[in-house]
């Protein structure tokens, strides 16, 4: 489900708590570790800590900063910085796209282990140095206005509950693609609300 539309059904189910709603951009995430460890060399499943921040979109912004790749931070493994900042993210924000050109349709294989993961995500305490991606309501972490689908880093403790990672430090060019990401769902939830949807 897409951040837009976990909006519109969050408010329009006001007897389901917000905390119940998910949108999907734990597929993002498994396309973003997919990337790192290929440019790396390295199993994927050494990609730690890899959140996407914000809309199941272009806009989306993979942390690679904050990521690692067999305990060494993701900048220090691949050093190409004009990479990361360049042709990572956009085949992230634009794997999708790609695909349906590709194939004349979505990777419905890929969407619904996604989906798989994300419920497993929730469901098992998070290993210290990882985190799940997953885009629920704001409670106004980060500045994202409250009430907002938003992707964030998620912490799950195992018994159900979870809670957005604190503490994430960003640099002037993830603090830029994150506010950009930030205004695209703004403008959508405010669209969304003119139409008289939410």
């Amino acid at each position: 489900m897409r951040c837009q539309s976990a909006l519109i059904a969050k408010e329009n189910a006001k007897d389901v708590p917000a905390d119940r709603w998910f949108a999907m951009t734990r597929l993002d995430q498994n396309r973003a570790e997919t990337q790192l460890a290929k440019k790396a060399g390295a199993p994927v499943d050494q990609v730690k800590n890899l959140a996407i921040w914000g809309n199941h979109s272009a806009t989306q912004f993979p942390d690679f900063a904050n990521a690692t790749i067999a305990g060494t931070p993701v900048p220090t493994a691949i050093t190409d910085q004009a990479w990361l900042e360049g042709t990572f993210l956009e085949t992230v924000q634009k794997r999708g796209a790609a695909i349906i050109e590709a194939r004349g349709a979505s990777s419905a294989a890929s969407a619904a282990n996604a989906a798989i993961d994300t419920v497993v995500s929730l469901r098992t305490p998070s290993a210290v140095g990882d985190c799940a991606s997953v885009a629920v309501s704001s409670n106004g972490e980060y500045g994202v206005p409250e009430g907002l689908v938003f992707g964030y880093p998620i912490l799950a403790d195992g018994s159900g509950g979870w809670s957005v990672a604190e503490g994430v430090v960003h640099d002037e060019f993830a603090k830029g693609r994150i506010a950009t990401t930030l205004n695209e769902l703004i403008e959508e939830r405010d669209a969304v609300r003119e139409l008289g949807l939410i």
